[in-house]
Order: C-alpha cells, then sequence, then structure tokens
C-alpha cells in the first residue's frame, strides 16, 4: 500500500471518502472521519483506534511521513486538492482526511471502574461543544466522559475537529440508562457534582474543597436548559460557577473548563 498517487475523484479506492458530510452513512459501516493534519497524527498515533486509509494533499502526505512509513499496509490516497474537495463533497482547507474504524461500544462501568475524574454530559447537542468539552477534559486530566442522553456523538467529524483529537484519545461510554447510571455512581461512593447556575446551589470552589481526595464526576447539560430534574437529583452536590449580576450563564465548555480548573487547584 502505502502512497497511491491518484488524479480522479471517480476512482474507486476513494469510493469511502465520498459524501462525508453523511455523518449517518458512516455511522452505518461503523467509520469516522478525521480532519486536519493534527487530528489525523492523533489518529495515526493512537493505540486504541485504528485508521482503515487517509487521503492527502501532496504537502500534507509530506508532513505525515514519519506516521505513513511507519504504517506501509495503510493506503494513503495523495490528490491535488481540487480533486480531494469533490471526493469529500465540501471544501477541505487542511488537505488531509482519514477514515478510522469505530471501536466497540465501552461499557458505562467498565469506564468508571477506578477512575478517579470523570465528566457526564445530558442533552449537550452541540458537536462543537462535545468536542470542546473533550479538549478541556484532556487539559486538565479527566479519564473519562459518560454521555448521557440527547449528546452528539463524539466521533462526529466537527466534533472531534473541535477536541483537537481529544475525541481519539479520551475513553468515553454511553450512560444507560440516564439517570439511574448517576445513582449508581454515587451509591459507589463517588461524588456526584451537578453544575447548575441555580441559587441554591453552591461555589464549585466551596464544592471542590469539600471533596478534596474523593472520587469525582462533574456533569453538565443541556445549551439552554441545563440538566432535567431528575438529574439533579441524582447529584451528591449542586454547584454554580459565580459570574456577574445580570448573566444568567456560560457556554457549558467553558463551565467544564472552569470546574475542571478548580478541580485541578
Amino acid at each position: 500500500m502505502g502512497r497511491i498517487e491518484l488524479t480522479s475523484a471517480d476512482d474507486p479506492r476513494v469510493a469511502g471518502f465520498h459524501d462525508l458530510p453523511d455523518a449517518e452513512r458512516l455511522l452505518r459501516q461503523g467509520l469516522f472521519v478525521a480532519e486536519g493534519r493534527r487530528v489525523v497524527r492523533r489518529l495515526l498515533e493512537s493505540d486504541r483506534l485504528q485508521a482503515q486509509a487517509v487521503i492527502v494533499t501532496p504537502s500534507a502526505a509530506d508532513a505525515l511521513e514519519d506516521l505513513l512509513a511507519m504504517r506501509p499496509a495503510l493506503p494513503a490516497y495523495v490528490v491535488p486538492q481540487a480533486v480531494m474537495n469533490e471526493v469529500a463533497g465540501f471544501n477541505i482547507h487542511r488537505g488531509c482526511l482519514a477514515l478510522g474504524v469505530r471501536p466497540p461500544p465501552l461499557p458505562w462501568r467498565t469506564l468508571t471502574a477506578d477512575r478517579r475524574l470523570l465528566v457526564a454530559l445530558e442533552r449537550v447537542g452541540d458537536a462543537d461543544n462535545v468536542g470542546s468539552v473533550f479538549r478541556n477534559a484532556a487539559a486538565f486530566g479527566v479519564d473519562g466522559l459518560l454521555l448521557g442522553p440527547g449528546c452528539a456523538d463524539p466521533l462526529y467529524r466537527k466534533a472531534i475537529r473541535t477536541s483537537m483529537g481529544a475525541a481519539l484519545r479520551l475513553p468515553f461510554a454511553a450512560a444507560e440508562p440516564w439517570p439511574a447510571v448517576l445513582h449508581e455512581c454515587r451509591a459507589a461512593g463517588r461524588a456526584v457534582v451537578a453544575l447548575t447556575p441555580t441559587a441554591d446551589a453552591d461555589p464549585i470552589d466551596a464544592v471542590v474543597a469539600a471533596l478534596t481526595g474523593r472520587p469525582l464526576m462533574l456533569v453538565l447539560g443541556h445549551e439552554g436548559e441545563g440538566l432535567g430534574a431528575d438529574t439533579l437529583a441524582a447529584a451528591s452536590h449542586l454547584a454554580r460557577i459565580p459570574i456577574a449580576p445580570g448573566v444568567d450563564s456560560v457556554n457549558v465548555a467553558v463551565a467544564a473548563a472552569i470546574a475542571l480548573y478548580e478541580v485541578s487547584r
């Protein structure tokens, strides 16, 4: 395999890269797309995930040559920029795409076992927000993420890109049934801290200080409505981020970063 020079978007060898905006097709095929040199590099460096093929411009191929040389069985289709755009169905500014194989679903109990710091999301439906939460989680040493109902797919192309590849590094699992998962984690001794702007919640720094040394899960909710009543009831602690009067909340990914910074301190 190795480098394969192509000049036509109709070449059957790149059929898997056609219509990449069709996320449902990729999901049915058990695949995902990594976009951009840094993100593709992280996929190729991964011990947990497998790349099926890459399509690159000549300059991107040169930038990834060290990793491509280590994977001689991996097809690396080298094409002009115009051909790449035609194949993918949109303009690929970064000149680099990879098809990855989705890993088998990870049971949530396996994910939570013996892990110190977790983040759980409920109904965070925007792929950019999910990707940003993953990026922040990687930056502050989170051990894994639980995804409740209504969350965007962390392996959707935009989420991976926004996460700067963190969605390829951090383990995650579907948290079902929700919020029973939170009750079980709490019963096992984990502090379940729900982030909410309500006035009856304690400041995040005080909550975190009181929980020093305990395994911890931060729970964040929907971009507009926050966490549901059942989820709040499942938490062991309610925490808020103090902000200026007249402002109701901050973006969910920003809230995650602030809360995780407090934990890291």
